[in-house]
């Protein structure tokens, strides 16, 4: 399936298309309460770009979605589906929901192009040759189709994490989550990736990223949210967010962010 083929992104206030919905979600790490009964709808094709200070809840929200982090009250439907808690219904959901890390996560003994059709070979029962081909395809899309036959340690982080979105990619997922995909890069690899995720935005893929990149949700976001202490404060379109913050907290945030 290519992606190119997919609709354009709809924006957030359209549509009743939810693709991802979260109710009522709640989550402790004992004593601490870091979900605190978050309410969001992921639209088909949308791309929400989630921001807030550092311990505000953003990247358990994300690990969420595709049960990396289990939930105490609420619920979570993909497409329609509750989200299952274990055993092959769990790898079945994972299939569908991508996942872009921070560190990357590629394993080191095996290839770019190996760590690529690894998903599809064993999940999805593809055959080895046309894994490989699709494989191949989409780390030139990505940029990094010269790279196939090294292993992540002969590339640049930026040139890895580029293959980790292709690995996600390979699966043919429904949504894509991106946890700070950026944040152990060096500054000059940071725009290659961007890059890479806004031509994905463009596209239509449905993409959750929690990101301190706010060019990025400037520009490729339809919803930006902010986070703090758990909880959801702001959601509106990056316009509206970026220029008219209704709340004091995302104002503070932002002139933080901003100024530096």
């Amino acid at each position: 399936m290519s992606l190119a083929a997919q609709p354009a992104p709809a924006p957030a206030s359209q549509g009743t298309d939810a693709l991802v919905v979260m109710n009522g979600v709640n989550k402790h790490y004992g004593a601490l309460h870091v979900l605190k009964d978050i309410n969001l709808n992921i639209q088909r094709g949308e791309v929400v770009v989630v921001i807030g200070p550092s311990g505000s809840g953003k990247s358990t929200l994300c690990r969420t979605i595709n049960r990396l982090e289990s939930i105490e009250g609420g619920t979570i439907t993909l497409d329609g589906r509750p989200l299952p808690s274990e055993g092959k219904e769990l790898a079945r959901l994972r299939a569908e929901v991508g996942m872009v890390f921070q560190s990357f996560n590629l394993f080191a003994h095996k290839t770019i192009l190996e760590n690529v059709t690894l998903g599809p070979i064993k999940v999805r029962g593809v055959k080895k040759a046309d894994a490989e081909k699709r494989g191949r395809e989409l780390l030139e899309r990505v940029g990094v189709g010269a790279q196939a036959d090294k292993l992540p340690a002969q590339l640049s982080g930026g040139q890895q994490q580029r293959a980790a979105i292709a690995r996600a990619l390979a699966m043919e997922p429904k949504v894509l989550l991106f946890d700070e995909p950026t944040s152990a890069l060096d500054p000059e690899m940071v725009n290659e990736v961007l890059e890479v995720m806004k031509e994905l935005a463009a596209s239509g893929m449905t993409m959750v990223v929690v990101t301190h990149e706010m060019g990025f949700a400037r520009s490729a976001a339809n919803r930006v949210i902010f986070m703090d202490g758990g909880s959801i404060v702001e959601s509106a379109d990056p316009e509206t967010f970026f220029a008219r913050p209704t709340s004091e907290r995302a104002r503070d945030f932002l002139s933080k962010i901003i100024a530096h």
